[in-house]
């Protein structure tokens, strides 16, 4: 048992005033402060979460509603525009830049009661799977200070694993969220796309681009996508929430899963898996069947391609939205610069780092006349193709199932020097924001003392579903 309750439990005790919002917020600063070795933290917004605190406990005091959140820290990727501190996607390009005003996520979480600590660490504008390619600094492993939490939302689930606060906001654009999850050891989820809005978040590719949470239990992500789910007019992509909501009801007894049609992803069992995480996914697979479940093989034959379409389509999207960071309207800038042109090359050569700038030349390129068809076109096309095997796949079967990555988590710098073998830690993640179906990843045992995730996928709007399955597969594989 963990030193948090549960998000609800801990609301619950603020709201009938055993416990203040200000002891919880202090509690979560002095965490931050002694893991700070970490480096999971970009900075610290203690100044307004102790503001913020005194308002609900005065609210408390008065008798007045607190919110299903009320005095529950949380950290936010440094790409959500918050108060309190700098928002810069831990790149050098935005430091200094202060937002003017807020994502809608953190307003809900916000309106609920919740109470921002801190900015987590990401690689720079989530370009990476290990946070390495943040400008600031590497956030660690932490289970292995030598390893990598996972990226770009590594600051993100370290912080939760580390108790810093009972849950953090990540993006997953291409397997951001379940990526670090999986390596660090928690749950992480990947809504439908445009269940929650990225309204005030830092844009990468934005027919990808996912916001979710990183908790210590399914229950506590399902309550944070609860509150943070539904249409919002900031974004035009939103989709409305289930009529049901998100929060999930107590298993009163073992979880029965009889009648679950599971499908086991064929492609993500071949080559490249190793034979541990294999073993640790079949364990978990045996306790899923155990439990009533019926599990089959699946194959999506166009899966194998789904690397290769991410990486020409997401540059793509980055190259165009990283062109407004030109030393005009944002932080960074050259104020010696001769003339504009010289303003626009000289802030985005020092700004950008290698990875930022390697998409903008990739994302250039397939853009650009005469590669256009030959390149994102053609991806767009087999795009397609993966979105309708995926809704083939969910004829025969409710789910599909597979590892969240082909391994565990590697040791910090053996893939800064290799871009391709980095990008391959992202080959089980990609195709559901291709798909744009909501995707979870959730502890599935450890191999030599790391953590091993298991992936579990649903059709898209099926949320609820997904959660609830996860859930049920959380309370079988303690």
């Amino acid at each position: 048992m963990g030193i948090w309750k549960s998000i609800s439990d801990i609301a619950a005790d603020v709201a009938a005033g055993r416990v203040s919002a200000a002891a919880n917020v202090e509690k979560s600063l002095q965490i931050i402060d002694e893991k700070k070795e970490f480096n999971a933290v970009v900075a610290a917004t203690a100044e307004r979460a102790r503001e913020r605190a005194k308002l609900i406990d005065a609210k408390v005091a008065n008798g007045e509603p607190v919110g299903r959140l009320a005095g529950v820290p949380f950290i936010a990727k440094d790409n959500f525009l918050v108060f309190g501190a700098e928002t810069t996607a831990a790149s050098n390009i935005l430091r200094g830049f202060i937002a003017p005003y807020q994502s809608t996520a953190i307003e809900r979480l916000e309106a609920e009661g919740a109470i921002c600590v801190a900015k987590a660490n990401l690689d720079a504008f989530a370009h990476g799977s290990s946070t390495e390619n943040s400008d600031f600094f590497t956030t660690l492993n932490p289970h292995d200070q030598t390893r990598v939490p996972g990226g770009s939302s590594g600051g993100s689930a370290a912080s939760v694993v580390l108790e810093m606060a009972p849950f953090a906001l990540g993006s997953d654009t291409g397997g951001s969220i379940r990526l670090p999850a999986s390596y660090s050891g928690c749950v992480g989820y990947k809504p439908t796309y445009g269940l929650v809005s990225r309204s005030g978040v830092v844009a990468m590719g934005s027919s990808l681009d996912c916001i979710g949470p990183l908790a210590m239990s399914v229950d506590d992500a399902a309550l944070v996508v609860d509150v943070m789910a539904g249409r919002d007019d900031l974004d035009s992509t939103t989709i409305e929430r289930d009529e049901q909501g998100y929060v999930l009801p107590e298993n009163a007894d073992t979880p029965n899963l009889n009648g679950t049609r599971i499908g086991i992803i064929k492609e993500y069992l071949g080559e490249g898996l190793t034979t541990d995480v294999r073993a640790q996914i079949d364990a978990a697979v045996a306790k899923l069947r155990a439990a009533g479940a019926e599990i089959t093989e699946v194959s999506l034959p166009s899966l194998p391609l789904a690397l290769a379409v991410y990486y020409i389509l997401c540059p793509a999207e980055v190259s165009s939205n990283l062109s407004r960071y030109d030393g005009q309207r944002y932080a960074h800038h050259t104020p010696d610069a001769k003339d504009l042109s010289e303003s626009y090359t000289v802030t985005r050569e020092t700004g950008f780092g290698a990875e930022a700038k390697r998409r903008i030349m990739i994302g250039t390129y397939v853009l650009s006349s005469g590669y256009y068809d030959a390149y994102y076109r053609k991806a767009q096309t087999v795009r397609t193709k993966i979105i309708r095997e995926f809704a083939t796949a969910f004829e025969s079967v409710d789910f599909l199932l597979g590892p969240t990555a082909p391994d565990v988590a590697f040791k910090i710098g053996a893939n800064v020097d290799d871009p391709l073998q980095m990008y391959l830690t992202d080959i089980m993640t990609v195709a559901a924001n291709l798909a744009g179906v909501p995707a979870i990843s959730i502890p599935a045992g450890k191999v030599d003392g790391m953590p091993v995730g298991m992936q579990l996928i649903g059709a898209q709007r099926h949320d609820r579903e997904v959660l609830k399955l996860a859930k049920d597969a959380e309370e079988l594989l303690v």
